[in-house]
Parts: C-alpha cells; sequence; structure tokens
C-alpha cells in the first residue's frame, strides 16, 4: 500500500471524490424534518451506484460489518451511527453525514453536519466552530510541513473553553484503502510519530468537536460513538491531496446554510 499516489491515481481519486460529492449533496438536500435516516442512505446509494461507485462503509469491518452506505450521526452522536435506522429527523437536530467510495479501485472519503430546519444560535455556532476548524487545518497543508502541524491548527481554530475536540478519532490518509496511514490527530500532540508531509499524500481530514466533554462512548448497537456527557457534536471532512503548492480538495463539501 503506497503512501504517495501518482498522478493517474489523484486523477481517479478526483472523478470518485466528484460522485461522492454529488452522493453527499443530494443527501443533504433530502435531510429536513419528517425524513428518515434510511431515506437519506438509499438515496446517497443510489447516486453512488448509478455514477459506477461502490459505497465503501456498506460491509466495512469484520464479523460484524458495517450494515449501510452513509454514516448518520444525530445530536449528541459523533460518528458511526447506522444509516439504516428507521429514525424521523426532527426540526431543530443537527446530523452528521459521513460517506465514502470506492471508484476505479480508489477510495475517498468526506463527511458534513447539517441543522435540520431551525436550529439553535448554539448548535449553529457548534457547525461553524468545526467547520472553520477543518478549514484552517487544510490551509497548512503543503509538502515539508508535519501531519503534527495539522491538527495544532486545528485546535487552534476551537475555542477550548467553550468546546471539546474529540481526541480518540483521527484523520487518516485514504485512497488504497479505506484507512491508512498516517493517523491525523486534531489537536496539538507529540503523542504519534512525526510524520512529513509530501507531494502525492492523499489525506481525509476530519475534526470532531463538543460543545462538552471530549469523552466517548460506544452506543448498544456496537458502531454509534457518542459524547459521554450526552452534549452535541458535529463532523466536517474532506479528502485532499497534495500538491506543490498547497493542497486540492477532491470531494468539495456540499452546500450546507449554517
Amino acid at each position: 500500500m503506497a503512501l504517495i499516489k501518482t498522478d493517474d491515481e489523484i486523477a481517479k481519486m478526483r472523478e470518485g471524490g466528484a460522485l461522492l460529492s454529488k452522493a453527499l449533496q443530494s443527501a443533504v438536500d433530502m435531510a429536513k424534518p419528517g425524513v428518515t435516516m434510511r431515506e437519506l442512505d438509499a438515496e446517497a446509494e443510489r447516486v453512488i451506484r448509478a455514477g459506477g461507485g461502490v459505497p465503501s462503509f456498506k460491509g466495512y469491518g469484520g464479523a460484524d460489518p458495517f450494515p449501510s452506505t452513509l454514516c448518520i450521526s444525530k445530536n449528541d452522536e459523533i460518528v458511526h451511527g447506522i444509516g439504516e435506522r428507521d429514525i424521523v429527523l426532527e426540526e431543530g437536530d443537527i446530523v452528521g453525514l459521513d460517506i465514502g467510495l470506492w471508484l476505479h479501485n480508489l477510495a475517498t472519503d468526506m463527511a458534513v453536519t447539517v441543522p435540520i430546519g431551525n436550529i439553535s444560535k448554539e448548535r449553529k455556532a457548534l457547525l461553524r466552530t468545526t467547520r472553520d476548524s477543518l478549514y484552517a487545518g487544510l490551509e497548512v497543508i503543503k509538502p515539508g510541513a508535519f501531519i503534527s502541524d495539522i491538527g495544532t491548527a486545528v485546535e487552534s481554530a476551537v475555542d477550548t473553553k467553550k468546546y471539546g475536540i474529540i481526541e480518540a478519532l483521527v484523520g487518516h490518509g485514504v485512497g488504497h484503502a479505506v484507512h491508512e496511514y498516517p493517523h491525523i490527530p486534531n489537536y496539538k500532540t507529540k503523542q504519534f510519530p512525526k510524520v512529513k508531509i509530501k507531494k502525492g499524500m492523499c489525506l481525509a481530514i476530519e475534526p470532531t468537536v463538543t460543545t462538552g466533554s471530549k469523552e466517548i462512548a460506544t452506543d448498544e448497537d456496537g458502531w454509534t460513538i457518542v459524547t459521554e456527557d450526552g452534549s452535541d457534536a458535529s463532523h466536517f471532512e474532506v479528502t485532499v491531496a497534495v500538491t506543490e503548492a498547497g493542497y486540492e480538495i477532491l470531494t468539495p463539501l456540499p452546500e450546507v446554510k449554517i
């Protein structure tokens, strides 16, 4: 599994990323009060398969594989919520939509957290903070910088007296597999190996931020990760390719009004 992707592989990932963004945008457009998680999941899978892709999350794992195309996580659910649940979205909810696909035997990955109808100003602030921290992390990506610089930049964009950054969840390399080396923390730390960023790396950057503690728990379904204190959570993610000058977003985020 090569850490560096060729120009041809990045071109194919760019195509996959465009299809993934299209599928996620379609789910975002449907995400309104009264719609079920299962309906969003079916729509995202329809768009992926119509474009020649294969959902990368569905069937992921060992003896108990993940059952849906989308990870759908509501309010205090951080990530990995099962998308085929018949849970109805309600006015005021915030919902994380995380999605991945295979196209041309290459994987891309992305996520967005969306408001369902009108949401509180506190939830709007959480979503904006998480989204801004993602872009802050992206801005330091260039050949010669270090993976740890990304986490430092993400943390600098978050008021940690007001919000929690989930430390147990990290970004990752992506392309030849859904999850590749290196791990990409979303906070300042020296606990991970020092990895220099190089042209041709493809990275999934994905901060997860809460309105409370950074501590997490796993729901009884074995997949859904929630905040231990019941506080709200938000998650944004893009796949990028490292270029000579900096980076290219391969999975443009959907249009979301926050």
